[in-house]
């Protein structure tokens, strides 16, 4: 038998507690074939003497944008703007460039104190029609010239009134309102968006990622945005999240127990090895940026306890999905969201018990102790974003307040409860490199360095482990990927030092020298020192 590629003279850490350690890999159709011993003996077209690198499993990106981040790569800018007149000149000078709409990302209103307007977009760009997304995601701020495209003055939850006019700002589920004008994108545009997205995953060591929501809701680029990633020529393996809403009505027999589904009776697990269908995600409640994150007490120094979505209504729609056979995806970040996340999927099991539902709560933020137990108990995965804290910590810990802020984004407490954690980035909201999330869940520092929850740090190998076999198994794809075993994919990740050695403020600073999918190199050289 001669292999396809074997990478020999490497500190393998396989996540695999059955062979931790390893030396050489052995590949062969894509697939791990032998470890160590088992190649004694045998040839292979390819061999690389990895001279002493880590390889450790290709990291899994459970929870990403793709599509959002690579259409943010071709955007107008904000980030890093102290001030209003900052962002308005930023602004003024894109629209001088463009034709067309104004796209504009890394909206923040707390450096200036409120939000902008759309007389402020107007000053910058007299009658062009301006686009801007917060960075959150869940808020979106527009000019006049688009809110004059709408047949008739928006009204409703989440559009901001002054004087009864629109101020041209909107939160949550009223995004859809303007987010409508905007798309859909063609899908060459999409293709080329999520193509870049991958690509930067690929270079940070991410060989899976799972796109988190597709048909609906506050991601929509287009109704056929699937097609874009089935034409795309991605790098990496990519499961897709569907919004809860793009299922319909079915006329399925009775006994089918089927009553909402996606055309032709797709559901979670349908795809190969490359692009897969994965869960069916709901919205909650919004983001601590956007202050409309579900909380049982208001934002400190506010009167706000931010926003949950109709949970009745979603209850009915998350109980038929899971009845047939979806795993869902619940977006809950606040306290409060993760209490109805937490009835939703209780009752949905209660009505219609099935084995290893395997559940999902989206970013899983504000944890208060009497949740552990309850999250335990109900069986649920905490998809979370460590990176979040690393970059918006001293916001959020300031708005949560010294008793509640050691609650976000817990890490020990979760483990400890027997709670699964799996990592993940929400590609663009923060950085998506694994490294640098996992350096907070290890030291719990924020950007500035402020400690954040330190009772909440867990180990180096627990933190590779929720980006490795924990993301994986959030998104039931254990068996294929998430650690370096015979019959898995060939996905490694070759570092250039060792995780576990390296003094933990340095680990986000660890170079990703290659990321290998299926054997093929997708990034980096296999090139020797």
């Amino acid at each position: 038998m001669r292999l396809d590629l074997v990478v020999g003279n490497a500190r393998i850490r396989t996540m695999d507690p059955a062979y931790p350690l390893a030396e050489r890999v052995g590949v062969m159709h894509g697939r791990i074939v032998g470890l160590d011993r088992d190649l004694d003996g045998v040839s292979a077209a390819e061999v690389v003497d990895a001279r002493g690198r880590v390889v450790v499993p290709g990291f899994v990106d459970a929870h990403s944008h793709l599509a959002w981040a690579g259409l943010a790569a071709g955007a107008v800018d904000l980030t890093g703007a102290a001030t209003i007149d900052q962002a308005l000149g930023v602004i003024e000078a894109a629209a001088a460039q463009t034709d067309g709409w104004v796209d504009v990302i890394g909206y923040d209103q707390r450096p200036f104190g409120r939000h902008l307007t759309r007389e402020d977009l107007d000053r910058a760009a007299p009658g062009r029609k301006v686009y801007v997304i917060h960075t959150s995601g869940h808020a979106h701020l527009v000019s006049t010239a688009v809110l004059d495209e709408l047949p008739e003055p928006p009204r409703g939850p989440g559009v901001v009134l002054e004087d009864g006019r629109p101020t041209g700002l909107f939160l949550e589920a009223a995004t859809e309102i303007v987010n409508a004008l905007r798309t859909p994108y063609p899908l060459e545009t999409l293709q080329k968006a999520i193509a870049r997205a991958a690509e930067t995953c690929a270079a940070q060591g991410i060989t899976s990622v799972t796109e988190a929501g597709l048909g609906g809701g506050l991601t929509a680029r287009s109704p056929i945005e699937a097609l874009a990633y089935q034409n795309a020529d991605l790098p990496i393996r990519t499961q897709l999240m569907v919004s809860l809403d793009a299922l319909q009505a079915t006329q399925a027999h009775p006994a089918d127990g089927v009553t909402r589904a996606l055309p032709l009776g797709l559901r979670s697990g349908f795809g190969n090895g490359r692009l897969s269908l994965g869960a069916a995600k709901t919205w909650l409640d919004g983001g601590m940026m956007a202050r409309t994150a579900a909380l049982t007490e208001p934002y400190l120094g506010s009167d706000t306890c931010g926003d949950l979505a109709d949970v009745e209504e979603i209850t009915e729609a998350a109980c038929a999905a899971h009845a047939a056979g979806w795993q869902l995806a619940l977006h809950a970040i606040g306290d409060r969201a993760i209490d109805a996340a937490l009835e939703i999927v209780t009752t949905a099991q209660r009505r219609h018990p099935r084995p290893d539902p395997r559940h999902r709560i989206e970013h899983c933020g504000l944890v208060r102790p009497d949740q552990l137990p309850k999250l335990a108990e109900a069986q649920v995965t905490a998809v979370l974003q460590p990176t979040f804290l690393h970059a918006f910590g001293d916001d959020y810990a300031a708005v949560m307040g010294p008793d509640r802020a050691p609650w976000m984004y817990r890490g020990r407490s979760l483990l400890d409860h027997g709670i699964p954690i799996a990592g993940s980035s929400d590609r663009p909201v923060a950085d998506g490199a694994p490294l640098r999330a996992m350096q907070f869940m290890v030291e719990r520092r924020s950007g500035s360095g402020r400690l954040i929850g330190p009772q909440e740090t867990i180990t180096v190998a627990e933190a590779l482990h929720a980006y490795t076999m924990g993301a994986a198994r959030a998104c039931r794809t254990q068996h294929q990927v998430g650690s370096i075993t015979p019959g898995k994919y060939a996905d490694f990740t070759v570092l250039d030092a060792d995780p576990f050695e390296v003094p933990t403020a340095e680990l986000a600073a660890v170079p990703v020298t290659a990321t290998v999918v299926g054997g093929q190199l997708v990034h980096g050289t296999w090139s020797t020192r």
